[in-house]
Formats: structure tokens, sequence, C-alpha cells
């Protein structure tokens, strides 16, 4: 089957994530995909080693099934839903990103010199990348989808700060430390 549209507007996917959003607030739940993460180590036994871990993993199925929408979602949309285009960049981002050494990702979601697993120092900058977002996650009670979505939704003061966090560190992280990096 052929695909037979661009990359979706702006406009669907926010009616769609609101319309979730409501869903969520008329059952009582909030959502993060964070969370999944602490009931897949419960799942796996984690609770054995953590108190942390030690819950009821059988109430949250229902946010495991979220997950599991998110990837089918995702597969549908990329596969028969657009046109294989992927993302375009706006120009002055491509020459940001060349001028300090950076591909243009050319329709995908990021240049693949960032997850080369051959250069030690992008394996360092993974490593030390996701050990800071595991630990920012569990600091700040969830993730950017659980704050930015659910949390301001519901109006949430601490996900307000959260979120204005998130976005300073993208800030220092894109405009300060990388060009630094490379």
């Amino acid at each position: 089957m052929n695909a037979i549209y661009g990359t979706w507007p702006w406009y669907i996917s926010g009616f769609l994530i609101a319309l979730v959003m409501f869903m969520l607030i008329y059952f009582g739940k909030s959502f993060g995909m964070s969370s999944n993460l602490r009931t897949l180590c419960t799942i796996g036994g984690a609770g054995k080693f953590s108190d942390f871990f030690r819950f009821d993993w059988k109430t949250q199925r229902w946010n495991l099934m979220v997950v599991l929408g998110a990837m089918i979602g995702g597969f549908i949309a990329y596969n028969y839903l657009s046109d294989g285009s992927g993302v375009n960049l706006n120009p002055e981002t491509v020459a940001e990103l060349q001028a300090i050494n950076i591909e243009a990702p050319d329709g995908k979601l990021a240049p693949e010199s960032l997850f080369t697993l051959e250069d030690p120092k992008m394996i360092a900058l993974l490593l030390v990348g996701g050990l800071l977002i595991g630990f920012g996650t569990r600091y700040a009670g969830g993730c950017t989808s659980g704050h930015a979505i659910s949390g301001l939704s519901n109006l949430q003061l601490p996900s307000l700060i959260a979120v204005i966090g998130f976005f300073i560190g993208g800030l220092v992280m894109s405009w300060i430390l990388l060009p630094h990096i490379f």
C-alpha cells in the first residue's frame, strides 16, 4: 500500500493528543512514558533489589497499552500514512549544524553521526546523556511527555517548573555545550 499523506499537520496530532488527555482525565489517569520503565523493571523482578520497584504493577497495565499503542501507531503512521519524505529542517538549522561539523539529517529525526557507536566520544556522550536523562526523569518525578502533556493539562505547578527546566537544559545543550563537543 502506498502512503497517501506527507508529514502530519500539527493540528491533527495536537487534536489527537488533546483527545487522549481528556480521556485520561475523565478516567482519573495520568500519562507518562517513563513510568513504564519502572513497571517493566518491576515485572522483571527489580523489586527484589529496591523498594522503589515494589508496587502492584498490574494497576499500570493500561499505561503499558499506551506504549504498545504508540509503537503500533508510529509504525502505521510511518509506513502507511506518510510519503516517506521525513522531517524537513529549516535551511538555517542545517547550516548551523554544518557549522559545528554535523551533517544534515536528510529527512531523518537526527543526523546519523550523532548515534554512531564507532566513535568513543559519541559513546561517552550517549552514556552520559542517558544517565542524566534517567536521573532527571526520576528527580523531576516524570519525563517530558508526562509533565508537558499530562501535568500541564492538569495545571500542575511542578510540571510547569519541570517543563521550563527541560527547555533550559535543551537550550544550554544545543547552544552552549554541543558546539564545544564537536
